[in-house]
């Protein structure tokens, strides 16, 4: 009888506590390395008693080490181990209302000046002759504006999972991992950007009827060579910020996202703009320019698809990386078309400024809710498993928005910032005297519907979208963004050219709509 108690002592004080988990959530390559029964004897071959504890599987947690997965981790874990523990998985992410609202408003203002930059560089370039002569040039900017949410933000997602994780620690690993996804975001970034030159001309051809083969070409040098030239700068900018911010010691998941936010819109309209202009100057004295141009793009193809399939950490998103990616250009494509459509109309010249800010912050705040409840479901096991933290598919709009969980928390503070953020925006897009509105009540009362319900409306259907694919075994963090920036653009632009029509139509003459 006095066995038992004496083999406990010498158990708790060799610190001998074994976790037990169960064989189906630990990976293949470690289901090798589990302790025998025979491991459990003591040296006369008596048994000894094991301090078993609760374990969750949290595998993404395990592979990635997220900020907001370390945070959750923290919180569930404490010094009590007793097995006294309730059925009922602690909530993931132990955060107030006002702790979210602080974490999202640095990032959320730094991205929303960089789409008040690219909004006052559409606005500018708007006038040059490729825009006016070549308009199907507008239907490119929301396709080629959302690849910063398609690659450079799901670039930095990868390479912070693999700083975080030490896979960038030594040199050859640092060297193998910036080589093998600088070389994968160039073949998506020219697939992508040649398709939306063809989404480009089937749009403007359809409506006219009209078709000319010059400015096809020019469409398609102009987005493919946009699209390379964005992702490799933007890409190189995201290595050096999380390489430096491992340096300091910086979660890189922190801050190379928003830089990347930041960023993006006014160096890819920068971009596309400057070189759209100059093909479109040596059109007519040297017309081989333009189809040089993307031949030599596209033949640089095999050498990254080489390059990225021998990469181990990208071979897998080379081959299924498509989908989201391609099907959320053409949906931003829509979106290009009703922008061409408006702001070719002199009624409506004043659209441009305001486009890339509205479809900027709703995407920004979609991006954030989508990634929270992403991390929330993850807490609790792999995609496509049924978990307690994995609710009904098709949610209501009040559980959506008035929920007692974080994640309806979340979705009611990105809700609020909308109003203080556009109106910073709109103040600082007045005082730059950019755009040909003048911001009356009427038109900022309007605009502030518009924003308004864009973003409740994506805050709805990320709640359905990322619940969705969690239960098709579909990872939301690889999927859901791309559909869900996409549909920003969409939803924005289309808000945003009704609230120009109907300002027009009431005749608010005092907001000069087109003036």
């Amino acid at each position: 009888m006095s066995s038992k108690p004496e083999q406990k002592e010498t158990h708790q004080a060799n610190g001998a506590v074994l976790p037990i988990v169960p064989v189906d959530c630990l990976a293949s390559q470690d289901r090798g390395q589990l302790v025998e029964p025979s491991d459990f004897l003591g040296p006369d071959g008596d048994g000894v008693e094991v301090v078993v504890l609760e374990s969750r599987a949290n595998a993404k947690g395990v592979r990635e080490e997220d900020a907001l997965l370390e945070n959750g981790s923290q919180s569930n874990e404490s010094d009590d181990t007793s097995t006294d523990r309730g059925p009922e998985p602690a909530s993931p992410l132990k955060e107030t209302s006002f702790s979210i609202g602080l974490q999202v408003l640095f990032p959320f203002l730094l991205a929303g000046f960089g789409t008040v930059a690219a909004g006052m560089v559409l606005d500018i370039v708007q006038h040059w002759d490729v825009f006016k002569y070549v308009t199907e040039v507008f239907i490119l900017v929301p396709a080629l504006l959302g690849l910063k949410g398609n690659l450079e933000m799901t670039l930095a997602s990868r390479l912070s999972t693999a700083a975080n994780i030490g896979q960038m620690d030594t040199p050859k690993e640092l060297w193998r991992m910036i080589t093998g996804n600088m070389a994968l975001i160039q073949v998506q970034a020219t697939v992508v950007g040649f398709l939306a030159s063809i989404a480009a001309v089937i749009f403007g051809w359809i409506p006219d009827g009209h078709f000319s083969i010059d400015h096809a070409v020019l469409l398609c040098a102009s987005s493919v060579a946009t699209a390379f030239i964005a992702s490799l700068v933007l890409g190189m900018i995201m290595i050096g910020v999380i390489i430096g911010s491992r340096k300091m010691g910086i979660n890189p998941d922190n801050v190379a996202t928003p830089i990347a936010a930041s960023l993006g819109d006014l160096i890819t309209l920068a971009l596309l703009s400057g070189i759209s202009w100059g093909l479109y100057k040596e059109l007519e004295s040297k017309a081989y320019v333009n189809p040089l141009v993307c031949a030599f793009f596209i033949a640089l193809l095999p050498i990254w698809i080489i390059i990225a399939k021998k990469n181990t950490a990208t071979r897998e998103v080379l081959y299924s990386g498509w989908e989201p990616v391609i099907i959320a250009m053409a949906i931003s494509s829509v979106g290009g078309l009703i922008l061409d459509r408006t702001v070719s109309d002199p009624n409506f010249a004043g659209m441009a400024v305001f486009t890339p800010v509205i479809n900027g912050v709703g995407g920004n705040l979609v991006a954030v809710q989508a990634s929270r409840i992403s991390t929330y479901l993850h807490m609790s096991g792999m995609p496509g498993e049924s978990s307690e933290t994995a609710p009904r598919k098709c949610p209501s709009p009040c559980s959506t928005f008035f929920g007692s969980d974080v994640n309806s928390r979340s979705a009611r503070v990105l809700f609020l910032l909308v109003v203080p953020g556009h109106l910073v925006f709109l103040y600082t897009i007045s005082s730059m005297q950019g755009g040909h509105t003048t911001l009356t009540l009427i038109f900022i009362v309007f605009y502030m519907t518009a924003a308004l319900l864009q973003v409740l409306i994506l805050l709805y259907i990320a709640d359905w979208m990322v619940h969705w694919m969690w239960g098709r075994d579909l990872d939301p963090d690889n999927f859901s963004i791309p559909y869900l920036t996409a549909l920003g653009d969409l939803i924005g632009t289309g808000l945003l050219a009704l609230s120009f029509h109907i300002l027009w139509l009431i005749g608010d003459r005092d907001s000069d709509v087109g003036d």
